[in-house]
């Protein structure tokens, strides 16, 4: 069964880049609260389970005020998705408290590369010289940011690094479930597992948040429920290869996020890198839109 949206590629580069938006900003919370600057850092187990915590609770509200009607939900494909997502989110956040904002995103767009290189083998995809070049840029400018110098290498980089691994991990359920369901259904589903799992996981290392903590998590939460609600519904309007673009400028907002919140400033390194892994993606964007649909990569997710 396969659920169709109306097309519309300028409301879906406008979903896209008010997603990029909210998920850089959490990208900022999730430093804050991993740091000193709100209190007695949190472990960021508990902060990706303040991230599904508020999320769920955001997406059910709108769950009761439209009252869509669910469908029988593939369990094993969501299973698969959220368990790689909480996985990926967990590094993710646990990377930014170490490294600057714009070096953790930048290398966390080399999912699509893993999703690439996993659906060769799980998906039987075949990849052609384009795709293994544009996989090879993106790389070289992932091995720039990790800096792998005895006197500049940044082992929370690795975090960042396993983190898109597992995201491209999770790229392959999502193309998987691609179509299946209802957005809001999937969301829901997402999260509602996300928290499940993010529950037992935070229980070990779980402490009371400050006034301002729980604030924080609170916004972490709702403002990933509206990125996610954003990238679904602009991923539903437009191929991926047109949309996938767009999702690049969540680097711009990180690094602007992080300059004001914390006053970093990316170096020349991270600049180069960056630049390196955005034309690898985007090479791989442009090659997508050349293939057939049965031959595209995984698109971005947001997470």
């Amino acid at each position: 069964m396969s659920i169709a949206t109306p097309q519309n590629p300028a409301l879906a580069a406008a979903l896209i880049l008010a997603a990029t938006t909210f998920i850089a900003a959490t990208t900022l919370m999730a430093k804050a609260l991993g740091t000193d600057v709100l209190g007695t850092p949190l472990h960021p187990m508990q902060i990706s389970h303040g991230r599904f915590l508020f999320a769920f609770m955001g997406i059910s509200t709108g769950v009761l005020i439209l009252r869509p009607q669910f469908i029988r939900p593939h369990w094993g494909y969501h299973i698969g998705r959220t368990s790689f997502g909480w996985a990926g989110v967990t590094l993710m956040f646990a990377s930014v408290a170490y490294i600057p904002l714009a070096d953790a995103t930048a290398i966390t767009f080399l999912n699509p590369v893993f999703g690439m290189l996993l659906a060769i083998p799980l998906l039987g995809e075949r990849v052609g010289p384009w795709r293994w070049g544009a996989a090879l840029i993106a790389m070289i400018g992932a091995m720039i940011l990790l800096r792998p110098t005895p006197a500049s290498f940044q082992p929370a980089a690795l975090l960042a690094l396993t983190a898109a691994a597992v995201m491209g991990m999770e790229l392959i359920f999502i193309k998987k479930l691609a179509g299946r369901e209802a957005p809001l259904q999937v969301l829901w589903f997402n999260n509602l597992l996300g928290l499940a799992i993010a529950t037992c996981a935070v229980l070990p290392v779980w402490q009371m948040p400050t006034p301002a903590q729980w604030g924080a998590l609170a916004a972490l939460g709702l403002l990933m429920a509206c990125a996610q609600a954003c990238f679904i519904n602009g991923m539903a309007r437009a191929d991926a290869s047109f949309v996938a673009p767009f999702s690049y400028a969540t680097l711009v907002f990180a690094a602007l996020y992080d300059f004001l919140g914390f006053g970093a400033v990316p170096d020349a390194i991270s600049v180069l890198g960056a630049v390196i892994i955005l034309a690898g993606a985007a090479i791989l964007a442009w090659r997508e839109g050349r293939q057939r649909p049965h031959d595209r990569a995984p698109a971005p997710a947001a997470k």
